[in-house]
């Protein structure tokens, strides 16, 4: 079982260089945080490295401000292991995989159904509501108790990853889980302001230029948004909107599918693609098509275009996959 390989390789390993994917979110975050505090609570070493700085919104979580954004002085970390946390392949934690040029030895544990089995160990659980999920089970096998601190980390993950309990990976399970940790007095009301309740006023402007871009195709079953860098040059940009811009096509009737297309700031030949699916149809294999991945409902892409071109190449798979 991969859990019991997972729960080996950490026993016999002592320093850790801890790592998730680019452009962080709750899941991702609260994994890393997490997982370095149960290594700290067996008497273990480690450091977390990400290349991105912390998200906004997220600066509340414990231990947050000790997570490292990769630099040049980073380079010459030691470490015994690479952990890498809700990454569905290596490259997707960005520049951090080159720190590991002499291999050693990693640990994958992943939720994503488009998970490369990439690593030494892997541990790989689609049915997972979150990856902060799968660190429960380790804090549990493990038998250590979760105070306050880890507690809000874990109810974090899963919190985000379910879409505030409401998407369909939501299970009876989760919410035992969660309800445990809530009776470690967690404020939810706290937790869910900092994350959801959060937007600058500038963003939220920004939000209301995007939403104008929203089209609807094959009888309104396909909705989908354009962001363009005309749009984000002259902003800046705190609050990662894409979550709420994608909850708007959700909440259409009759929409099966919402994509939204985002040119990236420094490359405007390089388009970020979202994907999310009333559950119906499949967006992780229409993003496997085009390189990308993630889950059933929730899936994304990066792809060499422009914006134009992408969005038709992108809608048309999305067109083949509703039958």
């Amino acid at each position: 079982m991969s859990l019991k390989k997972a729960l080996a390789f950490i026993k016999r390993n002592n320093n850790f260089l801890i790592t998730t994917h680019t452009n962080m979110e709750g899941d991702a975050l609260g994994s890393v945080l997490a997982f370095y505090r149960l290594i700290k609570i067996l008497g273990k070493q480690g450091m977390m490295i990400n290349e991105d700085i912390i998200p906004y919104g997220y600066g509340f979580l414990p231990g947050a401000d000790s997570v490292k954004k990769l630099k040049r002085e980073l380079w010459k970390v030691k470490f015994d292991c690479l952990v890498t946390l809700d990454c569905s392949e290596l490259k997707r934690c960005g520049q951090v995989y080159k720190l590991n040029m002499d291999r050693r030895p990693i640990l994958n544990i992943d939720h994503h159904i488009s998970n490369t089995r990439f690593a030494d160990v892997n541990w790989v659980d689609p049915q997972a509501a979150s990856c902060t999920q799968m660190i429960y089970q380790l804090y549990k096998k493990l038998r250590i108790p979760l105070d306050k601190e880890i507690a809000t980390l874990l109810y974090v993950g899963i919190l985000t990853d379910t879409g505030s309990f409401h998407y369909t990976n939501t299970t009876s399970l989760t919410h035992k889980i969660v309800s445990e940790l809530v009776s470690r007095k967690l404020d939810v009301a706290r937790i869910y302001k900092n994350i959801y309740e959060n937007i600058p006023f500038t963003d939220l402007q920004l939000l209301s230029r995007i939403l104008p871009s929203l089209k609807c195709s094959n009888s309104g079953r396909v909705a989908w948004f354009q962001i363009r860098r005309s749009m984000l040059k002259h902003q800046k940009i705190c609050f990662d909107l894409s979550e709420q811009i994608l909850n708007f096509g959700r909440a259409i009737k009759g929409v099966e599918v919402v994509a939204l297309f985002k040119e990236n700031l420094k490359d405007k030949n390089e388009i970020r693609v979202n994907l999310r699916s009333q559950g119906e149809v499949d967006v992780n294999k229409i993003a496997a098509y085009f390189g990308g991945g993630g889950h059933k409902t929730a899936s994304g892409i990066t792809i060499r275009g422009n914006i134009e071109q992408v969005t038709r190449k992108v809608l048309g798979k999305i067109k083949e996959g509703l039958g």
